[in-house]
């Protein structure tokens, strides 16, 4: 049997060489994942393609293709499965968009897999390989990652990929922001690895600079606690997710420091208190913003801190405000996005029963195309001030103030800020999908 595994292009490689060039994307774990689920007793031939990094060919020869979808990428991938149906080859479907729109998908692939598929998706080769596959397959609430195989990640072209070396040791997460797929697609729960296993993987790999994929990697702080003591003898560095409550525990946040973390993305979202509050974030308090980030940075530890425009309460001016904080805190690597409305989350619901979806083409549900209308300002006034907001903060002045006085691997500070700045002044370039603006 030949399995083929896909993941489409996504929105930032939606033009040939995308935004980033190659080098600088990390290896995915979906796809290394799903191969080292598929049960040894079929035998099957394994190929993976990551179209992010290189091209599919349309008239590739498989008895299964299974492609993995986001909602950036899903029109591209229901593009894949048509084409692949129509030379009757069988298509299944899973990953976050299909988990979110599973009526929809249904309508594209022959099978879809709803939820993490672990235990799914072996069941699905199991009745595929006896023509006796099911059209939609769903995770089992008792789901357990523990004991699960390493993941494949020989399959992937590594020299594609700045790093092969990406683990998860958590998934999911205990809160329900509003604009999250997460709550809407997996619930509250957190799925703990165990951490030895997580341990044992970054062993086997030989890793010495490690990237978590976590969507937060403190969901349960004993877990994380242990996780950090386990990794403090094999000394590592490391980079990964967690929320800004990680400074609010000043033990928590030494032993990951202790333990070799390096930088962190945390998502400030908004200045605004009422913004956090609306957007079911409140856990997050712009007043202490200043604060935690100075403990992050005497740990030695460097921020990508995320924030989004267009919550409710942002009026113009929110684009400057935003970037001058960014610089005046020394935020290694601000990144912004414009809110997204994603597919059945309490946002979307919300905003389409108060008539402001514009559009539902998923191809521009990219966190950089606006796809609603605004509560003060035009979708206009919102893409541009995103845009400006990027410029003025990897403009030449502003990276300098930033990044002055970085001790920590400052040539790795710089590189990425001016991949970053190759990003913020290329945006027209790159994002010219037709929008609703």
């Amino acid at each position: 049997m030949k399995i083929t595994l896909l993941s489409p292009k996504g929105p930032l490689y939606r033009h040939r060489g995308g935004i980033f060039i190659q080098s600088l994307r990390y290896a995915p774990l979906t796809l290394t994942t799903l191969a080292a689920l598929v049960p040894p007793e079929l035998k099957a031939q394994i190929n993976i393609m990551d179209e992010g990094v290189q091209d599919i060919a349309p008239e590739l020869e498989s008895d299964l293709i299974g492609i993995t979808a986001i909602t950036g990428n899903a029109p591209r991938a229901y593009e894949w499965a048509e084409h692949f149906r129509r030379r009757n080859i069988p298509v299944v479907m899973g990953g976050p968009h299909i988990t979110l729109m599973p009526d929809e998908a249904q309508q594209h692939a022959d099978a879809v897999v709803v939820g993490y598929a672990e235990e799914s998706w072996p069941q699905l080769l199991r009745d595929f390989a006896q023509g006796q596959m099911h059209p939609r397959y769903v995770q089992s609430p008792q789901l357990s990652l523990a004991g699960m195989p390493i993941a494949r990640r020989e399959l992937l072209k590594g020299h594609r990929y700045a790093t092969l070396h990406t683990f998860e040791a958590t998934r999911g997460c205990v809160h329900s922001c509003e604009f999250c797929t997460v709550p809407t697609a997996w619930g509250t729960k957190p799925y703990l690895k165990p951490v030895e296993e997580v341990a044992a993987d970054i062993r086997q790999m030989k890793s010495r600079h490690v990237l978590f994929l976590d969507l937060n990697l403190i969901a349960d702080p004993h877990h994380a606690a242990n996780l950090f003591e386990a990794l403090i003898p094999l000394k590592i560095t490391w980079f990964g997710l967690s929320t800004i409550m990680l400074a609010d525990n000043p033990d928590l946040l030494k032993l990951a420091a202790r333990s070799g973390c390096t930088g962190l993305l945390i998502g400030f979202e908004s200045l605004s208190r009422k913004n956090m509050y609306s957007a079911h974030k409140g856990f997050g308090h712009p007043d202490h913003y200043k604060e935690a980030i100075a403990r992050f940075h005497q740990h030695g530890i460097a921020l990508m801190g995320c924030f989004v425009f267009g919550l409710d309460e942002d009026t113009p001016d929110v684009f400057m405000q935003t970037a001058r904080f960014a610089i005046e805190t020394q935020i290694e690597l601000p990144r912004y996005a414009i809110v997204t409305p994603f597919p059945n989350t309490p946002l979307y619901h919300r905003l389409k029963a108060e008539g402001r979806i514009l559009t539902n083409d998923w191809s521009l549900y990219d966190a950089q195309h606006v796809v609603f209308q605004p509560a003060q300002m035009t979708p206009q006034e919102l893409y541009q001030g995103t845009e400006a907001a990027w410029k003025h903060t990897y403009g030449w002045r502003s990276m300098w103030q930033r990044l002055r006085g970085v001790s920590r691997q400052p040539l790795i500070a710089w590189a990425t800020n001016l991949g970053y700045r190759f990003y913020a002044y290329n945006l027209h370039r790159f994002y010219t999908c037709d929008a609703p603006l």
